[in-house]
């Protein structure tokens, strides 16, 4: 099991983009406040997520809510300024993958204190960040490759 965590999401169509990989890969997504947008049932249903339902969401008033109910010791946190690459992170069972609003990433003080569990996805030295929900499908599917893609089809309608 994966969990795709968003630190303040600001972008509707980035949470919508990355609640539908967790659907396709039963990763749970948890928000953690504020959000920049509404996620009520009136709302998923206007904006036409006729996944959602297939997704496990939790909520969190803030990052301490978080930690509180989650704890820290199988974290990752994604960020550009991490010191080494996604691909040296052993995403184990039950992991929490964290990545930040995209207008600010994550907090400072945040991603000092978990230094050693910080990692990015390698791009060019000028390009400022993927986006957001890119980003999440190349983490969540990194973790899900080194745990043997569990609870997922091996292959489509053109088996071998």
């Amino acid at each position: 099991m994966v969990n795709i965590v968003l630190h303040e999401p600001e972008i509707p169509m980035n949470t919508g983009n990355i609640a539908r990989t967790c659907a396709a890969t039963r990763s749970r997504l948890h928000l953690i406040k504020p959000l920049g947008f509404d996620i009520s049932d009136r709302a998923v249903k206007r904006a036409g997520l006729d996944y959602w339902h297939m997704v496990e969401i939790f909520v969190y008033e803030n990052l301490d809510d978080f930690l509180d109910k989650n704890g820290d010791s199988n974290i990752w946190l994604a960020t550009t300024k991490a010191p080494r690459s996604y691909c040296e992170a052993e995403f184990t069972d039950n992991c929490y993958i964290i990545l930040g609003k995209e207008t600010a990433g994550l907090p400072k003080e945040f991603r000092e204190k978990y230094r050693d569990r910080c990692i990015r996805i390698p791009m060019r030295e000028d390009a400022r960040s993927l986006n957001l929900a890119n980003s999440a499908a190349i983490l969540c599917y990194e973790a899900l490759k080194q745990q043997g893609f569990p609870g997922l089809a091996e292959a489509g309608e053109m088996m071998l």
